[in-house]
């Protein structure tokens, strides 16, 4: 008898060299248009997102800010003011001042390279700084933190 072994490579119907690679199917233009239409309809609403998240904070007045903010070290921030916080300086100096009783000699112009003080506009606030020597206010001081009162 004669053992018979199956053949182990198979004629495979059809003729596959006729494919055209200019012409793809069907089906992947529609999968790369697909994709294409989510990576676009994906960032214009993460835009979307974002111009919400922004514009949701309000105006400084009203924006939702901590009640403290910066380092409390009173080695380095040595000086301690405290009124209603209003931008803008006197000439240059500082972009903010505080309003304390006693008319404007007594403002102290502020600036910070630590805090973001545009929040805190409006309210009633306590500072904690290092004072400089301005030429036009009497009293300049780079505020390293912040409280509300």
């Amino acid at each position: 008898m004669q053992n018979q072994t199956p053949e182990m490579i198979h004629k495979i119907d059809g003729d596959l060299s006729n494919t055209n690679p200019a012409n793809p199917k069907p089906i992947f233009i529609i999968t790369v248009a697909v994709m294409l239409f989510a990576g676009i309809l994906t960032g214009f609403l993460l835009s979307k997102l974002n111009q919400n998240t922004q514009s949701s904070g309000g105006t400084n007045s009203t924006m939702n800010v901590p009640k403290t903010a910066g380092t409390l070290n009173k080695e380095i921030f040595k000086d301690k003011a405290e009124g209603l916080l209003k931008e803008g300086g006197i000439d240059g100096e500082g972009n903010f001042h505080l309003e304390r009783p006693g008319g404007l000699s007594q403002n102290v112009y502020l600036t910070s390279s630590t805090i973001d003080l545009a929040g805190y506009i409006g309210k009633k606030v306590r500072v904690w700084g290092a004072t400089f020597k301005g030429q036009l206010a009497g009293w300049l001081m780079d505020v390293g933190y912040i409280e509300v009162l």
